[in-house]
């Protein structure tokens, strides 16, 4: 998870990046003829495009949305590529332009490329599945450790979860049927999270993937780790539960052996698990601000129909309503 932030009409926008620009700006960084064609990939945050060159080689090219990061928060994502790969993590770094820069410039846009990994979505299938998911995130916070990323997102309730809140009621973003619910539901939830944080969060946070779903995670062989757009500094325990198939309570024998795996690389702070469920909220809350940022992007009613409405509102409020339930029961 990344902190959104408003972008005041920044320049260039999406609508521009046509496919002769992603075309002419990716050969000009891999110094490369390609085919010409191109897939769009699913991204609601940036723009990622399958491309090849004429010898059959296949790229991602992802284009880093106007406004999002620094130049220094790029470098930093970049930057745990390079760790990780150099600690042998599986990951996919980007691939460097002959100057060696891996963060490319094209008509006012940040790219980067990558190659293809050919490769299919893990599926978890036993016990032995999830010591090796528990192994792989070990190895990459090992590696995670070795340097901070003072650029980007600390993952604290402080930094995140009140921010976007304090905007949702600054640009009266709920809906006025449901505003006094869900504002009353978050300040709770708030408070409980702020508590937690402060009783459990206790060991130093390091850099950490953030976003680590099952989606992020191919077998090839090995289990390679994709997608460090979100990379931030936080608790360990936060590239574990996106993994679990349901609430904490529901995960026992997947949660311990995903620490017996991650045990073997890297030591694990168990009382952090406490703050698996005060993190679903925070993920919950996270998501509706990265919506409400792009709400006016071309495309967007069409990926996230009746956003924003009052039968939205209610359908979120309730929502978050079931998981403030999880925090009280958590709290006693």
């Amino acid at each position: 998870m990344n902190e959104p932030k408003s972008e005041p009409n920044p320049e260039p926008t999406f609508s521009s990046l046509t496919p002769d620009l992603v075309l002419s700006a990716v050969e000009g960084h891999l110094g490369a003829f390609l085919d010409g064609s191109i897939t769009p990939y699913n991204s609601y945050v940036n723009r990622v495009f399958g491309i090849a060159d004429e010898d059959g080689n296949h790229y991602i090219v992802k284009f880093y949305r106007p406004g999002r990061w620094s130049d220094e928060a790029i470098a930093e994502e970049h930057a745990f590529l390079a760790d990780c790969a150099e600690a042998e993590v599986p990951v996919v770094p980007p691939i460097p332009a002959k100057d060696g820069a891996t963060l490319a410039r094209a008509e006012g846009f940040r790219f980067a490329v990558f190659p293809r990994v050919r490769a299919r979505t893990f599926d978890i299938a036993g016990d032995e599945d999830w010591l090796r998911i528990g192994r792989a995130v070990g190895r990459l916070h090992r590696a995670g450790s070795v340097r901070a990323a003072p650029s980007r997102l600390r993952l604290t309730p402080e930094d995140t979860t009140a921010r976007y809140l304090a905007r949702f009621a600054q640009d009266g973003l709920v809906h006025p049927d449901c505003r006094a619910e869900f504002s009353s539901c978050c300040a709770e939830a708030l408070e409980i999270i702020e508590s937690r944080f402060a009783e459990l969060a206790q060991k130093p946070a390091h850099r950490i993937h953030g976003d680590l779903h099952r989606g992020n995670i191919l077998e090839n062989g090995a289990l390679t780790i994709l997608d460090f757009d979100d990379m931030m500094t936080g608790p360990a325990v936060q590239d574990l539960w996106l993994l679990l198939p349901g609430h904490r309570a529901e995960s026992t024998k997947e949660i311990n052996l995903l620490l017996e795996g991650y045990e073997e690389f890297s030591e694990f702070d168990r009382a952090s698990l406490g703050l698996i469920e005060p993190l679903r909220f925070m993920r919950h809350v996270y998501f509706l601000a990265w919506c409400a940022i792009q709400r006016r992007d071309e495309g967007f009613a069409g990926r996230f129909p009746g956003w924003g409405e009052r039968a939205f509102w209610i359908a979120e409020t309730e929502d978050l309503l079931t998981q403030l339930g999880f925090l009280r029961a958590e709290r006693g």
